[in-house]
């Protein structure tokens, strides 16, 4: 008689499809719309991508909704690689709100660039679904996997304006230097698991004793010390954090404006959401050594922004830098986030400290999403054929020309230099708050130093807008001051050149503010306005959101 042997089962991870829809939505979304747009040509254009690419943005808000309604307490789920909580979504949601708006401007902008197609926005939903994979991503291993599928899709979008050289030399420089920080994440993965023996951010939070290699995390801190400077790096890069800035104004002014919006917001708040997952969850009882390196990439980021803003007088390199200002802000708030828990005593002071840090993040990178959009979305409209006409001359008189345009484009510059009744004003006075009641009077005082300055940026080009002269016969043009270097003006004449010959022929007029207003970018406009409005204005809309949001982050590490 044959016995029977006993099989061991294998354990099958709880995956809990229904918390993943959100992600699977824009993920699948993307391959449909390649694949409808493949078997019926007439579809890859007339608005259809930009239909559905909007509609796959608005479904996955509402499973979203339909996720915190019925929201039973934070789990992880695939292995425990993934956290569905709050935080996770409220990130999820601000990248879905990204998606809807920046899909609105490239209906117009492909259009008058005769690029309209299916791949740019196949690329926007696979490269925000890396981002919500990056908020949730509990394993070092899927953070990484997360980032190089938000990046590499969003290199590609840089490239994508083939008739502009400048597109497919800052899409060139972002390769480079993104490839060159994304190796020295992986390398500082690597040395995370060799002194903790894992890349999962709760074993590297509970790791206290010898691992494997004969190595404690505690006493032989030099390997993990040296893997946080490296995932810093990786971070800094990715989130425009100086000195790891060098890549945003040349990628900022050169890459296609709607682009441009989705890199400034969605990109930038995966960015964030994957440095606060693994540095308050895995990595935060070494909140001590990294706490002071914050310190000083804000310092930086906040000085540099915002001193080198002033001197542009090109828009776009302007917001680069401005961007650069804002991620100081953001790196603040980390910073108070971590300044809450000294030596993870949990008192109720230091929780109030953290959760100080923790709401201002969350509240600032929502805030920042619509006001950088809202900005860039004017720009889209504003650069005409070829998307060159973004120096500051370019802007005069356009409140005369163009009065909606200006005023929805002053709205938008009034909240990012902290005007009150904004959410940009809200959002900063949120980070300083924080940073005072942590005791970081330093930067706070940077901060405002660094708020007053920016301001001039902004006024310059409001004031550009509304007391100078309309110019003529200008269109497309990039004077030689805007470019860095002598070979920079000289591919900026080129482009010119090739961009003004294409307007001649189709006989469009001299005024360089006569262009059209495309109905659904202005719609994606109108909504920043009214979203940073009503953030600044009525400031307990959704408080009871945030703080759920930020109580999930402090106190589930």
């Amino acid at each position: 008689m044959i016995g029977v042997v006993a099989q061991e089962t294998v354990p099958v991870p709880d995956i809990a499809w229904s918390q993943l829809a959100p992600l699977l939505v824009l993920a699948i979304g993307g391959i449909i719309l390649i694949t409808i747009t493949s078997v019926a040509p007439p579809l890859q254009g007339r608005g259809f991508p930009a239909g559905f690419t909007i509609l796959a943005a608005a479904v996955a808000g509402w499973f979203l909704r339909d996720i915190w309604i019925g929201f039973e307490g934070p789990r992880l789920i695939v292995g425990d690689a993934l956290a569905i909580d709050r935080f996770t979504l409220w990130v999820w949601g601000t990248i879905c709100a990204a998606v809807f708006l920046v899909a609105a401007l490239f209906d117009g902008y492909l259009r008058r660039e005769r690029f309209d197609g299916p791949e740019w926005y196949v690329l926007m939903l696979m490269s925000a679904s890396g981002g919500m994979l990056m908020a949730a991503a509990q394993d070092l291993i899927l953070t990484f996997l997360g980032l190089e599928i938000l990046s590499i899709a969003v290199y590609v979008l840089a490239a994508l304006h083939l008739r502009r050289t400048d597109s497919q030399e800052a899409a060139f420089k972002y390769f480079v230097l993104g490839a060159l920080a994304s190796a020295l994440f992986l390398y500082g993965i690597a040395l995370i698991y060799g002194a903790t023996g894992s890349t999962s951010l709760n074993a590297i939070a509970a790791a206290r004793g010898e691992n494997a290699l004969g190595l404690n995390p505690l006493e032989d801190s030099s390997m993990v010390l040296a893997g946080i400077a490296l995932l810093l790096i990786g971070f800094g890069f990715k989130v425009s954090a100086a000195p790891f800035h060098m890549w945003t104004p040349d990628v900022y002014q050169g890459s296609p404006t709607p682009v441009v919006a989705f890199m400034a917001s969605a990109v930038k708040v995966a960015g964030f959401a994957g440095l606060v997952r693994v540095f308050w969850d895995g990595l935060g009882y070494y909140h001590a050594d990294w706490r002071p390196v914050i310190s000083i990439l804000a310092i930086a980021s906040l000085v540099v922004g915002s001193f080198l803003a002033v001197a542009q007088t090109n828009v776009k390199r302007m917001l680069a830098y401005s961007s650069i200002t804002h991620a100081g802000f953001m790196l603040v708030a980390v910073e108070a986030l971590a300044g809450g828990s000294e030596g993870f005593v949990a008192t109720n002071e230091g929780l109030l400290r953290s959760l100080g840090g923790a709401e201002a993040l969350l509240f600032y990178l929502l805030a920042y999403t619509f006001m950088t959009i809202g900005s860039f979305g004017v720009l889209t409209v504003a650069g005409r054929r070829g998307d060159a006409a973004h120096s500051l001359d370019d802007y005069r008189g356009l409140s005369k020309s163009q009065p909606l345009l200006a005023g929805l484009m002053a709205v938008m510059l009034f909240a990012q230099a902290g005007v009150p009744f904004t959410s940009g004003f809200l959002a900063k006075f949120r980070v300083i708050i924080a940073a005072a009641d942590s005791g970081s009077y330093v930067l706070a005082g940077v901060a405002m130093l660094a708020a007053v300055v920016a301001a001039v940026l902004y006024l310059r080009v409001v004031v550009t807008m509304y007391m100078a002269d309309t110019g003529v016969a200008v269109a497309h043009a990039i004077t030689e001051s805007d470019t860095d270097t002598e070979a920079d003006a000289e591919t900026a004449s080129e482009t010119d050149a090739e961009t003004a010959s294409e307007t001649d022929a189709e006989g469009d007029v001299d005024d360089v503010h006569d262009f059209r207003l495309p109905p659904p970018a202005l719609a994606a406009i109108f909504i920043a306005v009214v979203a940073t409005i009503i953030l600044g204005t009525l400031p307990w809309v959704g408080q009871g959101v945030l703080r759920d949001a930020a109580v999930d982050l402090v106190l589930l590490r």
